[in-house]
């Protein structure tokens, strides 16, 4: 039986308020939507999954529609992610895939509905932008992990495990760079904490001048990327340097590399995004297995966190608050 909800807990960064949402528990009802793009079969796999977590799984009314490359159109995405954040007895909101759209329905967000109750959301990728929007406007945590498209070849019962406890236990996690991926070779020395934010690059990059995109002062920038070559992960963090996005920042922690293109004679993604972040002055560590490559981990984007070079770590407190 699902325990009283309890209201999220406040805590204090700076002068920001910081909204845990409440642990999820055996029994809660959690909804899956589709802010961005079409979902396929490995639908079901992610399902099962939250149901073998204890939860009540729904699907959002248009979760299998299909709008060109988008999941149905923006007024039916929107009314399933706004339905998702209003209803009360809706604990967990889950996206079922990225891709592409979420920005297109993003500032017809009930952000009323997000403040009065606040809950767990969990996606990555596209919805950086909502995880971000729901920090700007609400100081809400949420969840960078694994989305209900899942394919066990890519993540398997470590990741399951990883997603499980950052949603439902209050155990801190801790990511261990792992030398395997290629953005290991990417390293600053030192120890850095701060509020941990960011998600994808391109995403973080398209997010500059709007609401979304966090304000990074004193935070733990978190990047990853895929299918990006070089000279684009240089771009991206040329532009938010060159905006003023990056000034202020306590460190950075670069997740994976996914299906960067290795050209001979020219700089690998890594050693591109070597050459800029060396220039912050802020430690950086890499080869965190968080995005979209193999492996991928769950970590809370708004909860405070550290990098340590020394012992290759990524410490970040609970996301979510104790159920009364």
């Amino acid at each position: 039986m699902a325990g009283t909800v309890a209201s999220a807990t406040p805590a204090r960064a700076g002068t920001r308020a910081v909204v845990r949402p409440p642990a999820l528990v055996p029994g809660d009802r959690v909804r899956v939507i589709a802010p961005a793009g079409v979902p396929d079969t490995r639908l079901a796999r992610g399902i099962q999954i939250l149901e073998g977590f204890g939860l009540v799984v729904e699907a959002g009314a248009h979760l299998y529609d299909r709008y060109g490359y988008l999941a149905g159109t923006d007024a039916d995405r929107l009314a399933d992610l706004n339905a998702a954040f209003r209803d009360p007895g809706v604990r967990g909101v889950f996206a079922a895939r990225g891709g592409y759209g979420t920005q297109r329905i993003i500032d017809r967000l009930d952000l009323a509905a997000v403040r009065r109750d606040p809950r767990v959301f969990v996606g990555f990728s596209d919805l950086t932008v909502l995880s971000g929007r729901l920090w700007t406007a609400a100081r809400l945590v949420s969840f960078y992990g694994p989305m209900v498209n899942w394919t066990d070849t890519r993540t398997g019962p470590t990741e399951i495990e990883s997603l499980r406890k950052a949603i439902m236990t209050m155990d801190p996690i801790v990511l261990t760079s792992d030398p395997a991926e290629p953005s290991a070779a990417v390293s600053v020395p030192g120890t850095a904490t701060g509020t941990l934010l960011g998600g994808n690059l391109t995403m973080l990059q398209a997010g500059v001048g709007t609401r979304d995109l966090p304000d990074l002062h004193r935070a733990i920038l978190l990047l990853e990327d895929t299918d990006e070559s070089a000279y684009s992960y240089d771009r991206m963090l040329t532009h938010l340097t060159r905006s003023g996005a990056l000034r202020g920042i306590a460190g950075v922690a670069i997740g994976q590399f996914t299906n960067a293109p290795v050209v001979s004679g020219q700089w690998t993604a890594a050693q591109a995004v070597q050459d800029r972040l060396a220039t912050l002055g802020v430690p950086v560590l890499g080869g965190l297995r968080i995005g979209h490559g193999n492996g991928q981990l769950t970590v809370p984007l708004g909860a405070r966190a550290t990098i340590d070079t020394t012992t290759a770590t990524l410490t970040v407190a609970p996301g979510v608050a104790p159920r009364s």
